[in-house]
């Protein structure tokens, strides 16, 4: 395993054998959400204290869902030393962007589960009442899911969700066009740019989002992980300057992970 602090800028290896044929979903305090390739069963790893848990068996509350019809998701739960998921369809539907743009991650705030669909409308669960609601507040119309603007349709898309202090931000991303943020203001989403992001950076990956505030060097920044044909990097987007880095445009968006 290899990890790479933004403070120094240096590469950091340590030899993890439990983490062999695993990938990693999340990382919080310390701690990282692992999923085995080969069975997909989940465990929580600490690299530090290398102290190993076993799903479903932990302190902390589990959220786990999948589309398996028409207004159905099915989804799954389990609560605090639970020795068991507990599983169910309940009524939910997301609207898909496209194939590829099902919906974002998924961020924990306020006691619930918060998610974007593929139009960038926001859902949440809760897990006392065991219901997905959708978030009724005022969205801004994205020009990269528009169907009427043609020079973005064959472009690769993403959207991301990112909580800080119970303010949300989702991102849109559209091949090496420039990252659209919006902020939840009250009951409505603003698009922000460098002047209103306060030095805020956002690290972002299919799996999660996290953001910083005055970072230095980093501010006002978007980070994506470039992980693919051995290639261990993070390509960020300035406001300020209004670019990437590296200042070469990319080509695919699978690129990004």
């Amino acid at each position: 395993m290899e990890g790479f602090p933004f403070f120094n800028q240096k590469l950091y290896t340590l030899d993890l054998p439990q983490l062999a044929k695993s990938t990693v979903c999340y990382s919080r305090d310390r701690w990282l959400l692992m999923r085995k390739n080969i069975s997909k069963e989940m465990f929580f790893f600490n690299p530090f204290t290398r102290k190993l848990i076993n799903l479903p068996k932990c302190t902390c509350l589990l959220l786990a869902f999948k589309h398996v019809g028409y207004g159905r998701t099915r989804t799954s739960t389990c609560h605090l030393q639970s020795p068991e998921w507990v599983t169910e369809d309940l009524q939910f539907h997301l609207q898909f962007g496209c194939d590829t743009l099902k919906h974002s991650n998924v961020v924990y705030a306020k006691r619930r589960f918060y998610c974007l669909d593929g139009k960038g409308y926001l859902y949440y669960f809760e897990p006392s009442s065991r219901v997905w609601r959708f978030s009724y507040t005022n969205s801004l119309e994205c020009p990269y899911l528009s169907r009427y603007n043609y020079k973005y349709e064959r472009k690769k898309k993403r959207i991301f969700l990112a909580v800080r202090k119970g303010v949300f931000f989702k991102m849109f991303t559209c091949g090496g066009e420039k990252p659209i943020v919006h902020k939840l203001e009250d009951y409505y989403w603003e698009e922000i740019n460098s002047t209103k992001l306060d030095g805020l950076t956002i690290f972002t990956s299919l799996y999660s989002s996290e953001t910083r505030l005055n970072l230095p060097w980093m501010r006002n920044s978007v980070y994506f992980p470039r992980l693919r044909f051995n290639v261990k990097r993070c390509d960020p987007y300035s406001f300020d300057e209004e670019r990437y880095y590296p200042r070469k445009q990319w080509q695919e968006q699978e690129d990004l992970c």
